[in-house]
């Protein structure tokens, strides 16, 4: 029994030098050795393969082209004015009575059941549709037979997540997450000079770069010479609550949000010590005037870092962009837009925190493929004379769709576990109403 302990220490030992060589340290250094570089590559021809055999398999039958929709609607693009003229035209307008006529019940009748059958909102809280099957179960809810082939190297996939890939990552994230906590908690003691700012930051940066190779995450940053700068505020769309390793991977930001408790708020209480992190109680966060006032205070000191801020408020599915809370464009200071987007072959990225705990989440990530991701850095933005802060942030918003290749929806995220207001609706009834009482 000794000797089965000491071989399993012996193994341990081993399994920990190799990656605090192999993997840690040029990570943390921001180099790689070609590994992951060769693990892409073997992934990206075994996912090609496996596409041309369920393509060869689905020929006789066709294969069907993925949408973000479910195919049943064809939405018309036109406004309320065009499609209710259209419906009009046919029908004699009445003699008194305005310019109402019965055929316009059918325009909201449509509407309200393409709503049902197919609303905007409700599928951008569904995991993104692939081309094809990236050989994941949770990808692939029809799954069925197609060959042999295809399936003794789903089972080899299978062994190499949770055998081999699993272990690995959680290794370096649990590493990454201490080094974070340890590292921090002794900057921390520090004097406020210049180099504990500067170690502050290192220590971030090396402890997200860990985390990052935790997920096998391949991240290509575009235009760096647009990153954002000290005393501004850093504005992204919001997948996953690994975006933000993704974007300190790269820079270090100080971040806004609320005291948790928990690991988490071991994790926040050690990150404050040494770098001016944001951070509010639950009563403080329905305190808007508090709030502004506390980041105009952030951002007005030019020697602290960026503030991070994801204003959609919860994730969405790596399709759209949803409307941008104005909140952060209320400051005053500029904004530096950031663009993610996420490739769903190698493994979904969003969140979906309705029907996912954050473990399970984790869980999924680290046992999927990979983690793919572009990150692209726009130009500087400022308020215009005459813009208010609603039309700064949609400006803002579509920007970063635009630059993301992502739907840009007016819709509110809050709609994921909130009633549309009513706000909302009276706006529809008083753009009818103008249309009939002129």
């Amino acid at each position: 029994m000794d000797d089965f302990w000491a071989g399993a220490l012996w193994a341990l030992k081993i399994w920990l030098y190799l990656i605090i060589l192999l993997i840690m340290i040029p990570s943390m250094f921001g180099f790689s050795l070609g590994i992951s570089e060769i693990y892409m590559t073997v992934l990206v021809k075994t996912l090609e393969w496996a596409t041309l055999n369920i393509q060869k398999a689905n020929s006789d039958e066709g294969t069907l082209k993925p949408s973000s929709s479910n195919g049943l609607i064809q939405r018309e693009n036109g406004s309320m004015e065009k499609e209710l003229e259209e419906l009009r035209r046919s029908r004699p307008k009445p003699p008194v009575g305005g310019d109402f006529t019965l055929s316009d019940c059918f325009y909201f009748t449509r509407q309200g059941i393409e709503s049902i059958v197919d609303d905007e909102v409700t599928q951008r809280f569904t995991s993104e549709e692939l081309v094809s099957w990236n050989l994941l179960t949770r990808t692939n809810n029809d799954f069925q037979y197609i060959s042999l082939k295809l399936t003794l190297v789903y089972g080899l996939g299978i062994i190499v997540r949770y055998c081999i890939l699993a272990p690995l990552r959680i290794t370096l994230t649990i590493i990454g997450v201490s080094w974070l906590v340890i590292g921090t908690s002794a900057v921390g003691l520090l004097p406020n000079w210049r180099i504990k700012f500067w170690l502050s930051e290192l220590v971030h940066v090396m402890c997200y770069r860990i985390c990052a190779r935790g997920l096998s995450a391949t991240i290509r940053y575009h235009n760096r010479e647009n990153k954002p700068k000290k005393g501004g505020i850093c504005v992204a769309n919001h997948t996953s609550p690994i975006d933000i390793v993704i974007l300190c991977t790269d820079g270090c930001y100080a971040m806004v949000g609320q005291v948790h408790g928990g690991l988490m708020g071991i994790i926040q209480r050690a990150m404050v010590r040494s770098c001016p992190h944001v951070w509010f109680e639950r009563s403080e966060m329905k305190d808007r005037h508090l709030v502004t006032k506390r980041l105009k205070d952030h951002v007005n000191d030019k020697k602290k870092l960026p503030i991070l801020i994801f204003p959609e408020g919860t994730c969405i599915n790596n399709t759209s962009v949803m409307m941008f809370k104005k909140g952060s464009f209320e400051i005053g200071t500029t904004i530096y837009p950031v663009a993610i987007k996420y490739d769903p072959k190698f493994g979904d990225a969003f969140w979906n925190s309705s029907k996912h705990s954050m473990v399970s989440y984790l869980l999924r990530m680290m046992t999927s493929w990979a983690l793919v991701c572009n990150v692209w850095y726009l130009p500087a933005m400022h308020q215009q004379e005459g813009e208010d802060a609603v039309q700064f942030a949609n400006r803002v918003k579509s920007a970063i769709a635009h630059q993301g290749g992502l739907v840009d929806l007016q819709w509110d995220g809050g709609l994921k576990r909130a009633k549309v207001k009513e706000t909302f609706k009276e706006q529809q009834q008083k753009k009818y109403s103008n249309m009939v009482v002129k």
